[in-house]
């Protein structure tokens, strides 16, 4: 089995993403993991194990380098939150790196079924700006093909049973946004890291806010997220203040990098209004 890695490593393949690690030995892993990355070290192991929460830890103790989440099934505001500080704030940080999927080759979720272009626009933002890093099952989910098997989170279409071929050059609104998303991750180093996050003040329950940074403070970020995709949502959010070193009253413009507006707050507490058509913001701050 070591043999068979390094001859695809050797090929130019430097991710694998191993399906249900969990049905094999936890000391298995850590010897494949360890041989391999003694030679390569930048290969990357992504556990896909959607299993009990003791599993998922112990296989990323065992040297995974990334691993599957909950965050599919998490929807609301108390949810993303509590999970999201689980995964930052406890022991957890210092060994899972958590990989974010709004959707995945086996798991077409509830809330995605007949879902609009906005929930799946919320749903790429969230992960991608929650955590460093993030998978999707394209181009069914930059399609929205999420036609399902009767009663159940699977695709009807699946293509575990058939092939499937795409036209790669469609391009539509949450492709075009999608690329907008990555390209601010790419330039943007308080989004290259998951655990530097803070959850903000929000008074709306429709509406998730959170500050996130870098290293040196030189990069900070302020994300806000509508959780409704079919009406719009305001309310007034407790800018930072404290984390970003300024006081009320000090001017801070607030960069939109997606739509490239700017704002100039001044407040602890600033108003904002998001809308279906784009649900969300994701603002640079310059102080």
């Amino acid at each position: 089995m070591f043999r068979y890695y390094v001859v695809l490593v050797d090929c130019g393949i430097n991710i694998f993403r191993v399906d249900n690690p969990h049905t094999k030995p936890f000391y298995f892993w850590n010897w494949i993991i360890s041989e391999v990355k003694a030679k390569h070290p930048d290969v990357i192991f992504l556990a896909e194990a959607f299993t009990a929460p003791k599993v998922m830890k112990q296989l990323a103790k065992q040297g995974y380098t990334q691993s599957y989440t909950y965050f599919t099934w998490r929807e609301s505001k108390h949810e993303i939150t509590e999970y999201v500080e689980e995964l930052t704030q406890s022991e957890l940080k210092e060994y899972m790196q958590p990989n974010f999927w709004p959707n995945t080759p086996d798991i077409n979720p509830y809330h995605l079924q007949g879902a609009n272009e906005s929930k799946h626009i919320q749903r790429y933002a969230l992960a991608a700006t929650l955590s460093s890093s993030i998978g999707i099952y394209g181009p069914v989910f930059e399609y929205m093909l999420s036609e399902p098997l009767l009663g159940k989170e699977e695709y009807l279409n699946s293509e575990k049973f058939q092939i499937t071929h795409y036209n790669w050059e469609l391009k539509n609104k949450l492709t075009t946004i999608i690329s907008k998303i990555n390209f601010i991750r790419n330039h943007n180093e308080a989004l290259q890291q998951t655990n530097n996050i803070k959850f903000c003040n929000i008074q709306n329950d429709n509406l998730i806010a959170f500050y996130k940074w870098n290293n040196d403070r030189t990069n900070e970020i302020l994300v806000i997220i509508s959780l409704d995709a079919h009406n719009s949502q305001q309310g007034n959010i407790q800018v930072p203040l404290q984390d970003l070193a300024v006081h009320s009253g000090h001017n801070i413009e607030m960069h939109d990098l997606i739509t490239d507006s700017r704002y100039n707050w001044n407040n602890e507490w600033c108003y904002v209004e998001l809308h279906p058509t784009m649900p969300f913001h994701i603002f640079k701050i310059n102080k």
